[in-house]
Parts: C-alpha cells; sequence; structure tokens
C-alpha cells in the first residue's frame, strides 16, 4: 500500500466504533456490508474465501452500476453512505483507505458534512439540507490510503461519503477534534481527559507500537493492542504523554491502567499538571505501578491546569488514563464562545 501519512493523523479518529461511531445508512452493500468502514483495526484479506455474493472483503462493497439498457453508469451515479461521528467536532483530514480493493475500488470520492443537534434518524438525514462539501470530488488510488486535508473550521456530526460511481472502501478515517456539546459538561466533574469530552494527546514522546490517543479513549480496554505502548529504551530517559484537557480545571482523582500490560507496564509513573501560562505542578509524585492493573489515585492540588503530562518510567505501556476533575468559570466561557463561533 501507498500514501505518505499527513500530520493530521495525529489527531483521533473521531467516527471510530470505538468512540461511538456507526454506519447509519447506506444506499447499497451488496458485496459487503458498510459497518466495516469504522473499524478500529486494520482491513485484513484471505484469498479464495468465497461466499455466496463472491470474494469476502473486510470493507464496504456495493455492486457494478449499469446505465441505460446495460451501459457504462453516467458520471453523476455514485454509491453513497452516512456515518455518524462518534463525537461531534472540526475534522482536520480524511483518509479514504481502498486496501484489498484493486480492480473493485471506486475511481473517485468526495466527502460531505453536515451538523445536526440530537440524535437525527435516517430519514432526517437524508432529507436535510446544509450538506457542505469538505473533500471535493476527487481521483483515488486502489489499495491505498488516500489521504486528504480538510480545510474547515466548523463543527460537523455526520459525515457522507460518495464512491463514483461503485466499487469497495475498506475504511473511512476522519480525524479531528472532538468539540462536545458543553451542556453535558455543566452536570458536575468529569473526566476531563477523555476524547469523547474534547480531550485530547497533544505530544508524546514514542509511538512505536500504537496511537497514543488511544488511553483517551471511552470504556476499558479489550487487549493491549487497545492502548498506547512505546518502543523499549536503551537510554536514561523516560517516555511521556502530554494531555490537553476539554478546559481549564481543577483535577480530583486520577487512573492509570495498566491493563492487558503483564511484562511491558511502567515501572513507575507521575503527573505533572500544565497551567495556562506554561509552569508546572505537581500532581502525582513518582509511584511504583503495578502490571495489569487499574490504579486510582486522588488529587490535592487545588492549580487549576489546562494540560497534564504522564511520565512512564521508564519506557512500557498504557490502556487508559482518566483525570476527573470540574472546568474553571473561565473555561466554561471559553468554550461557550468557541462553540458559538463552531457553529
Amino acid at each position: 500500500m501507498t500514501g505518505a501519512t499527513p500530520d493530521f493523523t495525529l489527531l483521533p479518529d473521531l467516527a471510530l466504533r470505538t468512540l461511538g461511531g456507526a454506519v447509519v445508512w447506506a444506499n447499497d452493500e451488496s458485496f459487503a456490508e458498510k459497518e466495516n468502514l469504522i473499524k478500529p483495526e486494520e482491513s485484513t484479506y484471505s484469498p479464495a474465501t468465497f461466499g455466496h455474493k463472491g470474494q469476502v472483503y473486510d470493507g464496504w462493497e456495493t455492486r457494478r452500476r449499469r446505465g441505460a439498457v446495460g451501459a457504462a453508469p453516467e458520471a453523476e451515479d455514485c454509491d453513497t453512505a452516512i456515518v455518524r461521528l462518534g463525537v461531534p467536532g472540526v475534522i482536520h483530514g480524511v483518509i479514504v483507505d481502498t486496501a484489498w480493493f484493486k480492480g473493485n475500488y471506486p475511481p473517485e470520492v468526495s466527502v460531505e458534512a453536515i451538523a445536526v443537534p440530537g440524535y437525527p434518524s435516517t430519514d432526517e438525514l437524508l432529507a436535510a439540507e446544509g450538506w457542505t462539501t469538505i473533500v471535493a470530488r476527487g481521483a483515488v488510488a486502489g489499495d491505498s490510503r488516500n489521504p486528504f486535508t480538510v480545510d474547515s473550521k466548523r463543527r460537523w456530526t455526520h459525515v457522507r461519503l460518495r464512491m463514483f460511481p461503485d466499487g469497495g472502501v475498506a475504511r473511512l478515517r476522519v480525524h479531528g477534534e472532538a468539540k462536545p456539546d458543553l451542556r453535558l459538561l455543566d452536570s458536575g466533574p468529569f473526566d476531563v481527559a477523555a476524547l469523547e469530552n474534547g480531550g485530547l494527546v497533544a505530544d508524546c514522546s514514542n509511538r512505536f507500537y500504537s496511537h497514543p490517543q488511544n488511553v483517551l479513549m471511552p470504556g476499558r480496554a479489550r487487549v493491549m493492542g487497545d492502548g498506547w505502548e512505546t518502543a523499549r529504551r536503551r537510554d536514561k530517559d523516560n517516555d511521556w504523554v502530554r494531555v490537553r484537557l476539554a478546559g481549564e480545571s481543577v483535577l480530583t482523582m486520577a487512573e492509570v491502567d495498566t491493563s492487558y500490560f503483564l511484562f511491558n507496564s511502567p515501572g513507575a509513573v507521575s503527573l505533572t499538571g500544565i497551567r495556562a501560562d506554561g509552569s508546572e505542578v505537581e500532581l502525582l509524585a513518582r509511584t511504583v505501578v503495578q502490571p495489569d492493573t487499574r490504579h486510582r489515585f486522588g488529587i490535592d492540588a487545588d492549580a487549576a491546569v489546562t494540560e497534564v503530562r504522564l511520565d512512564a518510567y521508564p519506557d512500557g505501556g498504557l490502556a487508559r488514563l482518566r483525570l476527573v476533575g470540574t472546568l474553571t468559570e473561565e473555561a466554561r466561557a471559553r468554550l461557550r464562545a468557541e462553540q458559538e463561533e463552531l457553529s
């Protein structure tokens, strides 16, 4: 497979099933079901695995379109799928992955987006006005990750993938920054690091084995690969991950989860808060942690912080990081203004 990895892939995939995404509609899925588009794992392929409808593909594949009297399809003919993002957000880039589709990929694709409040039905989405093109119709290659940078500052809830005229797409990745409804965050303390609440991994020392955004995903990790694991260090330094919180917050509790990391968890961890002015405050002193364990630590510091850095000594893997706290009034005001601007 070909294709350079653009910088936007450092951001979380807002369409992932594990984040709550869903493929809510497709006009056709004759050969392979639409739900495959948002699976978290990479697409796989086993040759000569034929079902009643042909070769089994780990992706979304439609039938061959035919025009009038069996002729080739018209130029504007297309197949369409609608994806509800797991959490609304600002989209920075899209990857249309045609892995394993070599003679049956779509020659061209486009992507549109819309923001619809609440929980719209399929019929409401199909009838909705306001779909906006974020990826113009353009060519894609087969068996490739096809990246498209998105230049939009708006907040979206759904995306619509079109294939011209038909074919197969293995995965649709929608990378961006989560922007949840602020009203859902006003009920008291919550996990201000969670992706679904607007948290984000801003940087990390190493992502050799898996993506650092995994540590902020909803729910418990199911296997080691659901977390973040670094390469083995051969120097005197340590690995770290820096999390941008949903907003400036005062933290009260942290959970450091090493589930499924049996022989490759960190030996110890520490947590450092970063204030808006860049100064630092200790939240958790360097503390020994155990393999395959959910650790919960109370935080006594009353400083308001915008980011938290977790240091892992010397290296290893984490399943999840939870940081429970309360937004400051300044943060709430800033988020309200931001949501109005993004609408």
